[in-house]
């Protein structure tokens, strides 16, 4: 059985979406497109 006060205690609500897109822009992420064109960069140098 479900112990409700717990799960409330743990219920952390989700991210707003402008705070979600805030959080995506922050992220420093790289992706093989990045990972290519600096190997290209390289190449021609």
């Amino acid at each position: 059985m479900l112990d409700f006060e717990q799960e409330i205690a743990r219920f952390k609500p989700s991210l707003e979406v402008s705070e979600v897109e805030a959080s995506i822009v922050r992220e420093d992420l790289t992706d093989m497109n990045d990972l290519m064109m600096e190997f290209l960069k390289e190449k021609k140098q």
